[in-house]
């Protein structure tokens, strides 16, 4: 199904008061009996395990895994896999600009981009009143997993120009494999950037903005939008993201939403950003009503704001947590 038989992302928060989103796909595993290491691999267990969250919580939109280690592994990086933890790069794919030019760019389909692409046909199938967001891996963060995040960010201090480089050939990539998620029907994809948070606000604007913005320019169209995440930034950023030309912003606990609500511009989309530890993992029913209560009161009545977890909910969250969450959610 086409993304633009489907209602936009923005026309959902537009008619919702607000739109609650969370990004919820990992406490699917265990309401499925299934873990993470079989749902990032196998897109029947994923979509099984994305269906029962929506149909236990109604959500209004269906988001895919939140995988940074998809594309790197597509680049020919080496994934650790574990039962119960999202799967992580380790090593280092490319050490020297030689690294570079002998490293072919994917095609779109090899190794586990295969996985999310039809995780998002399935779901059209399966639930086609429903929107999908597909999860991608922002253009810097996936250079610093196969530079090193470490060492991706010392190089842009000695090495800018390889840093540049490898941006540039992840962002090509990016540029296709966002298309293809579109075309399988998604109405946009969450694109985290976490490690360009980590950079100081020039260096985003130098390192990151730019290759989220070519990206932007190539894919969206009525009714896809790309939403960009960024779990590190902080309000010094906000100046460098919107540099992105992104529409849509997706805001972990460290950044100060009322500043974000003041800086972004009307019509542009304002998400998260409740701690996934502290509220969601470690609290209780009573504090995550509270929790919501604040966030409703305080940006509740900013058109274009989404209600959202900081960052991906890990798959031991409480499900009674989920449950007063969205209950809160509801009540306003």
């Amino acid at each position: 199904m086409n993304a633009t038989s489907r209602a936009g992302l923005r026309e959902l928060a537009a008619h919702e008061s607000p739109l609650v989103m969370p990004v919820l796909s990992f406490p699917g595993g265990p309401l499925t009996r299934v873990k993470v290491r079989e749902m990032v691999s196998d897109p029947a267990v994923q979509v099984r395990a994305l269906l029962a969250l929506h149909r236990r919580f109604q959500t209004r939109v269906i988001l895919g895994c939140m995988d940074l280690s998809v594309e790197a592994e597509a680049f020919g990086a080496e994934v650790q896999f574990v039962d119960d933890e999202v799967p992580r790069v380790t090593g280092r794919r490319l050490t020297c600009p030689g690294d570079l030019e002998s490293m072919r760019s994917p095609q779109v389909g090899v190794a586990r981009t295969a996985v999310a692409l039809e995780v998002v046909r399935r779901l059209g199938l399966e639930v086609p009143e429903v929107p999908v967001l597909g999860g991608v891996t922002g253009p810097f963060s996936l250079a610093a997993r196969l530079l090193g995040v470490s060492e991706a960010l010392m190089l842009t201090l000695d090495h800018p120009e390889f840093v540049h480089a490898v941006v540039k050939k992840c962002t090509t990539f990016l540029v296709r494999y966002v298309t293809a998620l579109r075309d399988r029907g998604a109405i946009g994809v969450l694109m985290a950037d976490p490690t360009a948070g980590l950079l100081a606000p020039r260096a985003m604007a130098t390192f990151a903005s730019p290759y989220v913005r070519r990206i932007v320019e190539r894919v969206e169209m009525p009714g896809f939008t790309v939403v960009l995440h960024n779990c590190a930034a902080k309000a010094a950023h906000l100046p460098a993201l919107l540099e992105s030309g992104a529409e849509a912003f997706h805001f972990g606990a460290p950044m100060d939403l009322r500043q974000a609500c003041d800086q972004v511009p009307p019509g542009h989309l304002v998400c998260g950003n409740l701690d996934p530890a502290k509220v969601f993992v470690g609290g209780d029913p009573a504090s995550v009503t509270e929790s919501v209560k604040v966030c409703l009161a305080n940006f509740g009545r900013r058109p274009g704001y989404v209600l959202s977890s900081g960052c991906d909910l890990p798959a031991n969250t409480p499900l009674a947590n989920l449950e007063m969450f969205f209950k809160a959610a509801r009540q306003g």
